[in-house]
């Protein structure tokens, strides 16, 4: 597993205030990534599970971990939100927002519980052949960190086709524009959950993102996603 503070956090930085997203890594090898897509067929490590086509979120699954989350979870959460909370922070003063973000993920997760979100939100996601996942944004409540983490744990090419992460970003009195994020094994893309402001000419005005995944052509194609927020 890589060591989060060996990232070039530099790039990483500068690419989300330039584009409100970055790619990072392998965070996790091939070993860890199978080890995770294989817990999908169990149930211990889940507390729900999501048919996305009930709700119309598009066609695939997903389900929820449970607390305590599994080790390499775990082991990515709390370091990655140390290193994007002086992002988090800059974004929220930039945009004139009153909220501040703490420099340990524990507390904010002390604040997410205080206000009634208290389910935990990492989730492993699972594609097949014409599957898709809808753009939207990961909310859950009020309490809502600003950026998250998908991380990929099939091989492109050779595991599944097809199944590109995609994000949209939707500026003031703009059409959308799209962004395809091509991905490896375990590697991450770091992304805004919903707004990020940008410099114009007469100071920073708010950009809205959302993200989804593009119809899976074959193979099975499984995503580990990092929230930072807990939901209500």
């Amino acid at each position: 597993m890589t060591v989060i503070e060996d990232l070039d956090w530099m790039r990483i930085e500068a690419e989300l205030e330039s584009v409100g997203h970055a790619v990072a890594g392998p965070l996790l090898d091939a070993e860890n990534c199978k080890a995770l897509a294989g817990l999908y067929e169990q149930d211990i490590p889940f507390r729900s599970r999501v048919v996305m086509e009930r709700h119309g979120f598009g066609k695939g699954e997903y389900k929820y971990f449970g607390n305590p989350l599994p080790d390499p979870i775990t082991a990515l959460r709390g370091p990655l939100y140390r290193r994007l909370e002086p992002v988090a922070n800059r974004w929220a003063a930039a945009m004139g927002l009153e909220t501040r973000y703490p420099a340990e993920h524990t507390e904010f997760l002390e604040r997410c519980h205080a206000a009634g979100q208290t389910r935990s939100t990492p989730l492993l996601l699972k594609y097949g052949p014409g599957d898709y996942n809808c753009l939207h944004q990961d909310l859950y409540g009020e309490t809502v960190f600003p950026l998250q983490v998908a991380i990929l744990l099939s091989v492109p090419g050779a595991e599944f086709t097809g199944g590109e992460f995609v994000l949209t970003e939707q500026r003031p009195r703009m059409q959308s524009r799209a962004t395809v994020v091509p991905l490896g094994l375990g590697e991450a893309v770091i992304f805004a959950v919903d707004q990020r402001p940008v410099q114009g000419t007469r100071g920073a005005y708010r950009v809205r993102h959302r993200h989804g995944v593009s119809p899976v052509r074959s193979g099975a194609r499984y995503t580990l996603g990092i929230i930072f927020h807990d939901a209500a």
